[in-house]
């Protein structure tokens, strides 16, 4: 198999790449650059910016492919562009959308392609319902080759996953544990999410690739294990082995209260907050034999491991420390004015 990636270097495509390389395909990718460290040795590369269509243009003349897949597309625009260049060019095209596409909130925790599409809280998932719109769209209209994959929270050994954290990733977080200060979780703490390693999301992922009956259909990829935001949070602090000190904060108050530069709105109203539990019926469907073996005590392990052992994932985020802070006395404060009244 012949496959093209727009990306390749995040957090799902970096297992993905991985995965078709040890199995003996062929895997293009067209990368600005900028982390040519998690370059898949194999690849072959195309150093450019997909924004610079008649660049790419150039470069992919006279090629053709199995699969094209954009992991960066976020607009429908960057689709427009993605068909222009790739119409002709390939048997199927793969469009990662997102799971935050389901509605908000939810009238059933149990979610299925069928769930509607519908979130007013988040641009970021309002522009992939759009971005699927106008991929079906297509398909329909012109027989474009597409296939929709709605991944939810996947992560890998490079980072660990949690509910909240700042512009700087989770590590600030395992800080806080780590010093014996208190650790905002949104809610009671009682709400269920899902986690994914990305490796367990590769397998579902290429099983797609390629996959006739995947054409026109739009597919979730998660794993089955539902936990307690209370069980993420105890089992990294265990992992840790240091004390969980859980501070909850409503949901709508942390949104109200939202820092600079993080949609906290958009990540917890939006997506975060609700009960999640994905039947994934039909990717075992299409993909027969589909498990995801990792759980998440383990895959936390190995991305607890991974980051302590190097420094560069470690990156501190003051601000976000302190806005924790103040976060934390502001309802330590009314609670004390509401004890008050009540003598």
């Amino acid at each position: 198999m012949k496959a093209l990636f727009i990306g390749g270097t995040g957090t799902i495509s970096t297992a993905i790449s991985r995965k078709l390389l040890e199995e003996g395909h062929e895997l293009w990718l067209i990368n600005r650059g900028n982390r040519n460290r998690e370059l898949p040795k194999g690849a072959h590369i195309i150093t450019a910016d997909i924004n610079d269509e008649a660049y790419v243009a150039e470069q992919i003349a006279g090629q053709q492919f199995d699969v094209v897949a954009d992991f960066i597309a976020f607009v429908p625009e960057q689709l427009e562009r993605d068909y222009r260049l790739f119409k002709g060019k390939t048997r199927q095209f793969i469009y990662i959308s997102s799971a935050s596409a389901y509605q908000k909130p939810l009238s059933d925790y149990r979610i299925t392609e069928g769930t509607p599409l519908a979130n007013r809280y988040w641009d970021y998932s309002r522009n992939k319902i759009a971005g699927e719109e106008l991929l079906l769209k297509l398909y329909r209209e012109e027989g474009f080759p597409v296939t929709i994959v709605r991944p939810s929270h996947t992560y890998s050994e490079r980072s660990v996953p949690v509910g909240l954290h700042g512009k700087n990733g989770s590590y600030q977080v395992l800080k806080r544990m780590m010093e014996g200060k208190p650790v905002l979780i949104h809610g009671d703490g009682s709400s269920l999410w899902t986690l994914t390693f990305n490796s367990d999301f590769a397998k579902g992922f290429v099983g797609l690739m390629g996959n006739i009956h995947a054409i026109g259909e739009a597919v979730q990829i998660t794993g089955d294990e539902s936990l307690t935001w209370n069980q993420i949070y105890q089992t990294i602090a265990d992992v840790l082995g240091v004390t969980l000190k859980p501070f909850y904060v409503s949901s709508h108050f942390l949104a109200k209260c939202n820092p600079q530069g993080i949609d906290i709105e958009g990540n917890l109203l939006g997506d975060k907050a609700n009960t999640v539990v994905f039947e994934n019926a039909k990717l075992k469907k299409l993909v027969p034999g589909f498990c995801a073996d990792i759980r998440f005590d383990q895959g936390v392990r190995r991305a607890v491991s991974y980051v302590m052992s190097h420094p560069e994932c470690q990156r501190e985020d003051p601000d976000f420390d302190a806005w924790c802070d103040c976060v934390i006395e502001a309802q330590e404060e009314a609670l004390k004015k509401v004890r008050m009244l009540q003598k």
